[in-house]
């Protein structure tokens, strides 16, 4: 008897940001995901900061992966005590592709993205 995966599953990630890219979620396998809002919030009382949030994409080319990082937005900067969404519109992500973000300074930014997974079995 095959296994039973929900069609659809809603995720919420949240996590602060740091100067090094951070892995925040890959697409699983038989999988596609809908990247509904990125919002990432200046948590800073002094200064502005800024974010980088960028689409990962792995694929085999001739027997080797091939990583390609596509900015959706580079050091985008957000006042101090305020947040913006990072993304218009939805993002679809493919089997095995990721999003990856980073911070302009420990601390300071604190990121939510919302999500939607939908099986293709």
């Amino acid at each position: 008897m095959a296994t039973l995966v929900p069609l659809n599953t809603f995720k919420t990630i949240t996590t602060e940001l740091t100067t090094g890219n951070q892995l925040l979620y890959t697409t699983p396998l038989e999988t596609a995901t809908i990247i509904l809002t990125a919002q990432a919030t200046n948590v800073s009382d002094t200064s502005a900061a800024n974010v980088t949030f960028f689409h990962r994409s792995n694929v085999l080319v001739a027997g080797s992966r091939v990583v390609t990082d596509t900015e959706l937005v580079k050091n985008f900067e957000i006042p101090k005590n305020d947040a913006a969404s990072l993304i218009v519109g939805k993002i679809v992500l493919q089997e095995e592709q990721s999003i990856v973000a980073k911070a302009g300074s420990n601390s300071r930014i604190k990121l939510t993205v919302c999500l939607l997974e939908t099986s293709l079995i």
